[in-house]
Parts: C-alpha cells; sequence; structure tokens
C-alpha cells in the first residue's frame, strides 16, 4: 500500500499494531533549532535516525550528542542514529538550523541497553551492475553486526547507484514463517528521489502468477509491504533512496524467498549474495 506525502504534524506515519503491518512503527518528526520531540512506544524497539540535521538524544536518562551528519538531503554525508530498548522513554532536541527525524520501530518483548550509532560504524554494502540495471548501494544502520543488542529490528537505506534502474530485484517476499526457506517480516520504506521532481513505481504482487499492483512513487512516499513479491524501480536519470525498516515475527535475521520463475537471476546480478547474507 502506498501513502502519499503529506504533512503527518509529528505523528506516526505507521502506528502501533496497524493492522497491516503489526510488526512495524514509522514516524518522521520535523524540527527547527531548539526544538525537542518526545515519545515512548510500549512494545516496540525503535532507532531514531536524523534523515537531514542533527540532534541530541537522550534514552531514559542516557545521552547521546550531536546524533547526525547531513546537511542537505540524505546524499550528504553517512547517518547515524540511536537504537532504544522497548517502551523507554526517548527525548530529541534539533541543535542545527532544522531537523527532518525518521523514528523507525519494530514489535519486541526483550529488553535491551540503549547505544549510539556512528557514521564510522554504519555497515557499506555495495552491489549489482550497470548492465544488469541493477547497481545500488546499502548502509546498514542497524544490521549485522548489532546481533544479540538488538531484538527483532533491521534498519538500512538503500541508494540506486547511478541514475535510475532496479532495486528489490529478483523478485522476493518475506510474509510467512517456514524456516528454513522464508521469515515473516513486515516491512516499511520512505522514498527520496534526487532531483527532488523525480519518481519511480513499487511493484507488489501478492499471488503468484497473478497479476498485481503498481503504485508511483515520488519523494516522500511511504509504502508498507504486508504480503507478495515487491521490486521497485527509479526513472531514468533519477537516483532513489528508501529508508527501510523491517520487523521480524519469530526472528530477527531476514530470510527472502525469491519467486521461483525469477530465482536464477540471483546468479547474474555480481554481489547480491553478499547483500542478501547481510540481512542475516
Amino acid at each position: 500500500m502506498h501513502i502519499p506525502p503529506h504533512d503527518n504534524r509529528n505523528a506516526p506515519i505507521i502506528d502501533v499494531n496497524d493492522a497491516r503491518v503489526p510488526l512495524n512503527y514509522f514516524n518522521i518528526v520535523k524540527l527547527s533549532r531548539g526544538q525537542a520531540f518526545e515519545y515512548r512506544v510500549p512494545g516496540y524497539e525503535t532507532c531514531v535516525v536524523p534523515a537531514t540535521g542533527a540532534i541530541n538524544v537522550e534514552v531514559e536518562g542516557a545521552a547521546f550528542d550531536a546524533i547526525g551528519t547531513r546537511g542537505t538531503d540524505v546524499w550528504d554525508g553517512e547517518p547515524e542514529g540511536v537504537y532504544a530498548p522497548q517502551g523507554a522513554k526517548v527525548r530529541f532536541a534539533c541543535i542545527s538550523g532544522a531537523a527532518e527525524v525518521f523514528i523507525a520501530g519494530a514489535r519486541c518483548d526483550a529488553q535491551f541497553e540503549p547505544f549510539a550509532v556512528r557514521a564510522s560504524d554504519i555497515d557499506v554494502v555495495q552491489y549489482g551492475s550497470d548492465e544488469t540495471k541493477t547497481h545500488r548501494k546499502i548502509k546498514h544502520i542497524l544490521g549485522t553486526k548489532y546481533r544479540g543488542r538488538v531484538g527483532r529490528l533491521l534498519v538500512s537505506e538503500l541508494f540506486t547507484v547511478g541514475a535510475g534502474g532496479w532495486s528489490g530485484f529478483p523478485p522476493h517476499k518475506h510474509d510467512t514463517d517456514r524456516l528454513p526457506v522464508e521469515t515473516r517480516h513486515d516491512e516499511t520504506y520512505n522514498f527520496r528521489f534526487r532531483p527532488n521532481h523525480g519518481f519511480g513505481l513499487q511493484l507488489v504482487q501478492r499471488q503468484d502468477g497473478e497479476v498485481g499492483d503498481a503504485y508511483h512513487i515520488v519523494d516522500g512516499s511511504t509504502v508498507i509491504l504486508e504480503k507478495g513479491y515487491h521490486p521497485c524501480v527509479a526513472a531514468p536519470g533519477y537516483e532513489m533512496y528508501y529508508f527501510t525498516i523491517l520487523g521480524g515475527l519469530s526472528q530477527r535475521p531476514l530470510v527472502q524467498f525469491f519467486q521461483p520463475a525469477h530465482a536464477y537471476q540471483i546468479e547474474t546480478i555480481p554481489g547480491i549474495k553478499d547483500m542478501i547474507a547481510k540481512f542475516k
């Protein structure tokens, strides 16, 4: 499902226990210098990630200062964030001229300690090629290196490399717990384009062998993925970014199931197996 860009007035875009993606939580908070925002999400662990701007963050009294390195847009530097355990009281204040802040969450019963993720901690994977129209870069904020420190939440940023091309290809899904071939992970995206009048398409094929849906995605679009195969594509001439939230039902590691008719293309895309491994 596509949620068009809108002024959410710092209220959750995907709230707790959403019937479509109950394992996810997502908010976008916009602040000016000196303004602050406070939240608590019982039953959900969260990660605070400035899209732009810098913030000071407090999690139950633990302070993490000067989080965020980016100015103009999400292409302007590396991401940073702060992990907060489920139900924690979180407060952050803008220390730059302005800040746009993503709050990513996943349902979680366990309790962990808060920590900061600095630019130097980001785990970067680049794969694909211009020839296969699949060239992209993934910046893992909460990836495999935090195994044992996080419950069910995976957070990353995905970039098309160059202008135009496919992402999430070959078509794959993760809507059913049936280990070892697939896990149930609800997923939420928020898209950005450079230039910001760019656009793309999000495809969702909910039943194998049946025609699916195509959503016109623009700068600021949010897409929630509760079921089905879901590749997306950026139009020629535009770079595409999407902030990605994954929440697992029974485990944190993601096991993707590639659509059988297209799965052979895994062998044609350079580096894709390393990308798959980084979500585990």
